[in-house]
């Protein structure tokens, strides 16, 4: 049996990190989730320990708006809360939440071209989440700051916030032997 040393896949100036990875936080969704879990907990008591004497839809409306807007406030908040980015030799991933749902992935053969945007707010979205604007394009936005913008080859946009946005959009434009200031290569 022969030992065979490993050999190095790439060399010199090639030798690249093989996944870059950036992640964003939003503390202030959580002030959200609790009012959501309050609205929970009181549609919950009051089905439990109802003393209505009006009537059985009065309470039954009650009970059902204080779960349903809870439900949609917890867990619409928690998807939000924080944002994963994952880039490696063939794709940009993004994950939401502790779940990591709603996710999105997109080929690096689609990007043509990455730049760094130093200040992106939930104002220019419309909120905090996951946006589409048909002026602007896709966009997880789960704080303000700095964020990752790709052109893909439609001519569509995908914005996401994430910490270390720059270092992000070098690791795409290596990648994609993109030109530093962001335009397609040969244009």
């Amino acid at each position: 049996m022969e030992d065979h040393p490993r050999k190095p896949t790439r060399t010199g100036a090639q030798t690249h990190t093989a996944v870059w990875t950036g992640r964003a936080t939003n503390r202030t969704q959580w002030v959200l989730a609790a009012a959501g879990a309050a609205c929970l907990a009181l549609g919950i008591q009051l089905a439990v320990s109802s003393t209505w004497t009006s009537g059985i839809a009065p309470l039954l409306m009650s009970v059902i708006g204080c779960v349903a807007a809870g439900l949609l406030m917890l867990f619409g908040t928690l998807a939000f809360v924080n944002v994963a980015v994952r880039v490696d030799g063939d794709a940009l991933e993004v994950r939401c939440g502790h779940m990591g749902l709603p996710r999105r992935r997109i080929l690096l053969t689609h990007v043509v071209g990455a730049e760094f945007a130093p200040q992106v707010t939930p104002r220019q979205w419309g909120g905090w989440g996951y946006r589409w604007r048909p002026e602007q394009g896709t966009a997880v936005i789960v704080r303000r700051g700095e964020g990752l913008v790709l052109r893909l080859g439609d001519g569509r946009t995908f914005t996401v916030t994430v910490d270390d946005a720059e270092a992000g959009v070098r690791f795409i434009r290596d990648r994609l032997h993109l030109p530093s200031t962001g335009a397609p290569a040969g244009a």
